[in-house]
């Protein structure tokens, strides 16, 4: 888990410093208004809305644009470029590693074909539903970020606390937290972790490939490559693949601009 909390943690901060905060304001209100239409726009009693929330305003999301989205979801507020729904898409890149794609998206058909031409212009195919979905296991990650806590964290003392409220695993890269989950404790583990009074920078679903394929740098460059247009395109909610996130591999991802 290690690695793949390290490359999140590469991902997060691209994210951070990059200028384009319209698209990634608009992946967070097309979840909320999904999750609002899914469970409704209370996010008392919706906890993948809930967490929608958070994890928009940790991304500085302007309140009245959440409210807006959770009344499109609930059906207040007419949806004027059409319904938005999950999906989800796999294939293969270079070197054969395996890609499961979520998007969130109100044109299937665009975004198929978004999708197919992105994997072949980068060395890649789009493979069949069920292809190397088998490959992923799903899990729950909720990120803390130390510095952003009222309170000083003692690792060992929180490692207790968070294994018992239901976390599998917890690493650090001595600035984030990072506590894995199953798949249906997620939102327990994180409303007990906040009922501790922790700040919960993110909590997200992720998919964690069950076996690694370690490549060699022109094979990883090619990957991260791949990685970073299927990021860039608006429909896209997230990319998960089962390239080996060892330091040596982390390194590329972070030498490249």
């Amino acid at each position: 888990m290690a690695g793949h909390s390290k490359w999140s943690n590469i991902k997060h901060k691209k994210k951070k410093e990059d200028k384009k905060r319209n698209k990634i304001f608009n992946k967070h209100l097309r979840e909320i208004s999904v999750a609002a239409r899914e469970g409704g726009g209370d996010p008392e009693t919706n906890p993948r809305l809930d967490t929608a929330i958070n994890n928009a305003k940790s991304d500085n999301v302007p309140k009245d644009n959440i409210e807006r989205a959770i009344k499109k979801g609930t059906g207040e507020l007419d949806e004027g470029d059409g319904k938005y729904e999950d999906a989800t898409y796999e294939g293969y890149g270079p070197g054969g590693i395996a890609y499961f794609i979520e998007v969130t998206t109100n044109n299937y058909n665009r975004t198929v074909g978004e999708i197919r031409h992105i994997f072949s212009s980068h060395g890649g195919n789009l493979g069949t539903d069920g292809s190397v979905g088998y490959l992923f296991e799903q899990k729950g990650m909720i990120r803390i970020k130390k510095e952003d806590q009222d309170q000083e964290i003692d690792e060992d003392e929180f490692m207790l606390q968070a294994i018992d409220a239901g976390a599998e695993d917890i690493d650090t890269d001595g600035e984030v937290l990072n506590v894995t989950t199953g798949r249906e404790s997620m939102y327990q583990v994180n409303d007990e972790l906040e009922e501790m009074d922790y700040d919960i920078e993110s909590a997200e679903l992720i998919r964690i490939p069950m076996t690694e394929v370690k490549v060699e740098s022109d094979v990883a460059e090619s990957n991260f490559k791949l990685i970073e247009k299927f990021e860039d395109n608006d429909d896209v909610s997230n990319v998960f693949t089962n390239m080996k996130m060892d330091d040596e591999t982390l390194a590329i991802a972070e030498q490249m601009d």
